[in-house]
């Protein structure tokens, strides 16, 4: 048995957040795969608040994938994946918060709505969201380096990332691409997905379109 046991569900994007740490450090781990909709009895043992990912380490707990990501980087610091000054650290964990309270709920608000109002609104929400990460983050932090922070990648990539691997199931159930004119972002984007960290665990499109059909009604054609 490794160090490292990860509970997971691969549908999960902070799960695979965390997966995504792990694989770029190259620790050793041992993958639990939890039905989100038949749990294991005993799981709120190792993640009290019933959710994925969670983590144990030897004798100790951690769950939730933002804290869950640090504690990796700083237990197994190589390669390090936060900037080295204070305020390149301020600036990636409040890139994480806009991920965890901005990004990612417009981003489920969009699939999840059943009425096109809604939708509507969502899309609008959405948009805000990505023209913010165009401007006021890529485009001021990642130079001519393919990530966040440039050259460097980082636990910012890794959070932000699993939502665009998904992004075929907001094109295909809400007609929703990413526009065009957010250049840095596709750019940001091909090169994430080109990662051999992500390529080890990637899915395909179809995966999620499938996968999601259950939280989203097609878009009328």
């Amino acid at each position: 048995m490794s160090d490292i046991q990860i509970y997971s569900a691969v549908v999960c994007p902070y799960a695979h957040r965390s997966r995504l740490v792990l694989q770029e450090k190259g620790i050793d781990f041992d993958l639990i795969e939890i039905n989100l909709q038949n749990k294991p009895e005993g799981f709120t043992d190792i993640s009290p608040y019933g959710k994925v990912p969670a983590i144990v380490h030897g004798e100790h707990r951690v769950w939730e994938s933002a804290v869950i990501n640090e504690y990796l980087d700083e237990v197994f610091p190589n390669p390090p994946l936060l900037p080295s000054s204070a305020i390149a650290k301020a600036q990636a964990r409040i890139w994480i918060d806009f991920a965890n309270t901005r990004f990612v709920p417009a981003f489920s608000t969009l699939l999840r709505s059943p009425e096109v109002a809604q939708q509507e609104a969502a899309k609008q929400e959405l948009y805000k969201h990505l023209e913010f990460i165009e401007h006021e983050g890529l485009r001021k932090l990642s130079g001519d380096g393919p990530y966040w922070f440039g050259e460097a990648i980082s636990l910012v990539d890794f959070t932000f990332y699993p939502w665009f691997e998904r992004w075929p199931a907001l094109k295909h159930y809400r007609g929703f691409s990413i526009p065009e004119e957010f250049t840095r972002l596709r750019q940001w984007k091909k090169a994430l997905k080109q990662r051999d960290s992500v390529v080890a665990i990637a899915n395909s499109k179809e995966f999620y379109i499938e996968r999601y059909a259950r939280f989203a009604t097609p878009v009328a054609v």
